[in-house]
């Protein structure tokens, strides 16, 4: 008997498969699609994941990109931005400094029940003419080696018969349990050993109610503090707190090793000891609610990176089956967007009948060089967490990298362009050398500092340039203001550097600046003499909210 031929097999109808299948699905409606997903459908909702609050990218690219913008609005959760509180060992919650918004961000981003997302992503490739197959077990498969040869699965629903299926294209989207990667060897270790715990109570954890005094109640327009992604740092880890629209909040612990060993918080019952020592208010919350409890896991070094995730030989690796970063700044569908898309582009091309070689090269360079680059934020950088004066320095510097960068190639399609991509270069490149500069003396910065925690928010909505930075993104650029607008954000990039080292210098004069004044002198030079970016952002004016 022949197999059944696909012109595309995705493995693993999780988030990045169910999305990759309803993105290759909008740009080739011909295509034969066919996905295997091993868990039975439907799955729960608040269901044992993470990866539930998104951001800029991942927002656009589920809402806009795959058209799914009328499920996030009557299904999901709009959040409320990053909020992080400087609340290490404190009840006082309103005495301590807090760095978010005090009213939303123009670009919307939203919290995700995984759950409910991923039941109805299922029944949506299904309604665009996606064969989707639940408890479909990979048995075996074979990747061709050859242009014309096609790749071949064995597979096996729900304990029956095996079946072969093959495929021009192979897609392993299995998650953690990176089939092609183990095959073909491409894990790597990365140098970030950070660990994990997550749970889920079946109520909700409101901290607008962890203080009754009523000017802090007033910082925010809205009393929904709850909506945001709330970070409760300190030295070595940060916790989360992110709501679910099935009436779950999801909580988790995410550490450095070196400050806190995942053994002191791989159980709840120990989560909640070292919850009471180092986060009292969240755990005076859910002392009462132990009872409510939905769920527990843990990963002992969740990060992890990967020699290659492109083939010209027509495999590629979506999510979380080739690298992953860290939970901070939720970065995870930020990249299942980036990477398919890349598969997307080759695919196209490779049915369009055009050669792979070349771009194949050019995309893995790039989706590694993201990596990279964003894994600088957090490699050696949870010492820093808990210095109310450093970390909003960091934050507010990690913004402005992203958004002005990294998401402005995503919104403005341009992220696959090799025309663009090559005229940008050199800034593209500046930008990456001025980021890994900043990081290395934020770290250092921080062994200096006094970490002063004031009682005040440090409200990023009354900071003009920087809700302008986020408004941009929803701008439409012709190719000659969108290679302007990225020129623009490495001189910004580069006066706010300026401004770090001007500011550390001034703060701390035994800290060595030498590296990132060379990294700066690199970039053209010290940029001062324009707006004060950091120091608005940062509360030395009137625009902090005591």
């Amino acid at each position: 008997m022949n197999s059944p031929q696909h012109d595309v097999i995705i493995m693993g109808g999780g988030l990045a498969g169910l999305t990759l299948a309803l993105q290759l699905r909008a740009r080739l409606p011909e295509l034969d699609v066919l996905v295997l997903e091993r868990r039975a459908h439907p799955v729960p909702e608040a269901c044992h994941k993470v990866g539930e609050s998104s951001v800029e990218i991942g927002a656009h690219y589920f809402q806009h990109v795959l058209g799914l913008e009328q499920h996030l609005m009557d299904r999901q959760l709009k959040k409320f931005g990053f909020r992080f509180f400087f609340s290490e060992g404190r009840r006082d919650i309103a005495n301590v400094t807090e760095l978010g918004a005090s009213r939303p961000l123009p670009v919307t981003s939203w919290q995700i029940d995984r759950g409910i997302f991923e039941n109805f992503l299922g029944h949506e490739v299904q309604r665009r003419g996606v064969r989707f197959v639940d408890q479909a077990m990979i048995r075996d498969f074979t990747l061709a080696e050859d242009k014309t040869t096609p790749h071949q699965v064995v597979w096996q629903h729900a304990g029956g018969p095996e079946q072969t299926a093959q495929a021009r294209w192979l897609i392993d989207a299995s998650g953690r349990a990176g089939l092609i990667k183990r095959r073909r060897g491409l894990a790597r270790d990365n140098a970030h050993a950070a660990h994990a715990v997550w749970f889920r109570i079946s109520e909700r954890i409101t901290p607008d109610d962890w203080s009754q005094d009523p000017a802090w109640r007033a910082r925010c327009v809205t009393p929904t503090r709850w909506l945001s992604t709330n970070h409760l740092v300190g030295a070595g880890y940060w916790v989360w707190l992110i709501p679910l629209s099935s009436g779950s909040h999801s909580v988790g612990i995410v550490a450095d090793p070196a400050f806190h060993p995942l053994e002191s918080m791989n159980t709840f019952e120990r989560a909640m000891d070292w919850l009471r020592q180092y986060q009292p208010l969240l755990f005076d919350d859910l002392d009462g609610r132990r009872d409510k409890l939905q769920d527990f896991a843990f990963f002992r070094r969740f990060s992890y990176d990967c020699e290659q995730v492109f083939s010209a030989q027509r495999w590629a690796l979506a999510g979380e089956a080739g690298r992953f970063l860290d939970p901070f700044y939720s970065p995870g569908s930020d990249f299942i967007a980036i990477g398919n898309t890349y598969i997307t582009e080759l695919v196209a091309r490779d049915h369009a009948g055009q050669p792979l070689g070349a771009h194949t090269q050019v995309y893995e360079q790039i989706f590694k060089s993201f990596y990279d680059s964003t894994m600088a934020l957090y490699q050696d950088q949870y010492g820093l967490f808990g210095d109310p004066e450093v970390l909003p320095t960091k934050i507010i510097w990690d913004y402005t990298y992203y958004w002005g960068v990294l998401a402005q190639l995503f919104f403005q399609g341009r992220l696959a362009d090799m025309a663009s991509l090559s005229a940008l270069h050199d800034a593209l490149a500046q930008c990456k050398a001025l980021n890994l500069a900043v990081q290395r003396y934020l770290h250092d910065w921080s062994g200096f500092s006094a970490r002063r925690n004031r009682p005040l928010l440090l409200d990023q909505a009354a900071v003009p340039w920087f809700v302008e930075l986020n408004r941009s993104l929803t701008d439409t650029l012709d190719e000659a203001a969108f290679r302007q607008r990225l020129r623009a954000a490495a001189e910004r990039l580069r006066a706010l550097a300026t401004e770090i080292l001007d500011r550390g210098s001034a703060e701390q004069p035994a800290l060595d600046g030498a590296a990132l004044a060379a990294a700066i002198a690199l970039a053209g030079g010290p940029l001062r003499g324009g707006e004060a970016l950091l120091f608005a952002a940062l509360g030395d004016t009137a625009d902090a909210t005591a």
